[in-house]
């Protein structure tokens, strides 16, 4: 169907989850994009783009089936993360005067929402302008989140193809929120092994410094000298999993990923005061190599709510939650790397 707005949309059935749950799959296209995006975890499967050769290839790491991301759930491939992504230290924290406990899943932390995070939920959709809109409703507790939270992401698709990503959720008692989408990003094709020789640039003087837990330590480190430094473009390189304070001034992009060879171009823009670099070093080979793809996982800081000195992250009765992320994409002429 036509939205009338530009964007071409349809919906089919992806599959069935063991409780009987229908997934659907959106498919959305508009200027050579071509983005598709499942109820069951607000997943983005797979987002295709043209290279310098006007050919279209899949830059985003997706899975075929449902069984696949019922499998390897895991890495979060494209998925809606929350309620909170990144990590909780020690599965809990403080607000106004009360400790409430989170899910432990990852050693004595809480990590991505938990074992039934968003990105294990079947979302509710329904068309709009040049998208579509997943909602869903987390009750109060669920993995020890307070407040009974109602939350919806819209995915659309600008003039030229990018595609905007908005978050907006409200809650009925004091809670912490922090959602991402956690696209792996490989701008040679998600089947072309690894990224790491891609083009980064993120504008961000400083990250946080973590521990061998990856919680941050509370400090800024500024990235001066050190191999955090992207504010010039450079080859990724392996071993990340940080967080970058993104400078938030000037009109540009906050981070910028470059392919020499299909000349494809992928800038990010977003209103979060943080990305995640994370680099994949650990895949297996099950089903995707070390390394072949890019997370750039646009959010808040991780265990912010125990980090008074980061930008707090808590949601109260009356307020709205509102984040948008749009990931832009382009070609860059000239002749091909060697």
């Amino acid at each position: 169907m036509d939205t009338g707005s530009g964007t071409a949309l349809r919906t089919e059935e992806f599959g069935t989850l063991a409780d009987g749950t229908v997934v659907h799959r959106w498919t959305l296209e508009r200027d050579g994009t071509r983005v598709r995006v499942l109820t069951y975890g607000g997943i983005v499967q797979s987002v295709e783009v043209p290279g310098r050769d006007g050919e279209r290839a899949g830059v985003a790491l997706g899975l075929p089936d449902l069984a696949g991301y019922e499998t390897y759930s895991g890495p979060y491939f494209g998925a809606l993360v929350g309620r909170y992504a990144n990590r909780i230290g020690g599965a809990c924290f403080e607000l106004d005067g009360r400790t409430h406990r989170v899910t432990r899943n990852e050693g004595r932390n809480h990590v991505h929402g938990g074992a039934w995070g968003f990105d294990k939920r079947v979302w509710q959709a329904r068309e709009v302008a040049d998208g579509v809109r997943l909602s869903l409703v987390s009750e109060d507790g669920e993995e020890g989140f307070p407040g009974r939270l109602t939350v919806s992401a819209t995915y659309t698709l600008d003039e030229g193809g990018a595609l905007r990503i908005e978050y907006r959720a409200t809650t009925d008692a004091p809670t912490v929120l922090n959602l991402t989408n956690h696209t792996y990003w490989n701008l040679a094709g998600g089947d072309s092994g690894s990224a790491l020789g891609q083009v980064l640039r993120i504008a961000a003087g400083q990250i946080t410094p973590a521990d061998a837990e990856s919680l941050p330590t509370g400090e800024f480190l500024p990235v001066d000298g050190t191999r955090f430094d992207f504010r010039e473009p450079k080859p990724v390189g392996a071993g990340y999993d940080h967080n970058f304070v993104l400078d938030g001034a000037g009109p540009g992009p906050a981070a910028e990923l470059y392919d020499a060879v299909s000349g494809r171009v992928l800038t990010v823009t977003t209103t979060e005061p943080g990305m995640q670099l994370y680099t994949a070093d650990h895949f297996d080979g099950r089903p995707f190599g070390p390394c072949a793809g890019i997370a750039l996982e646009t959010q808040h800081f991780p265990d912010s709510p125990n980090r008074p000195e980061f930008p707090s992250t808590v949601l109260r009765p009356g307020e709205e939650y509102v984040s948008t992320t749009v990931y832009g994409f382009a070609v860059r002429r000239g002749a091909p790397a060697a």
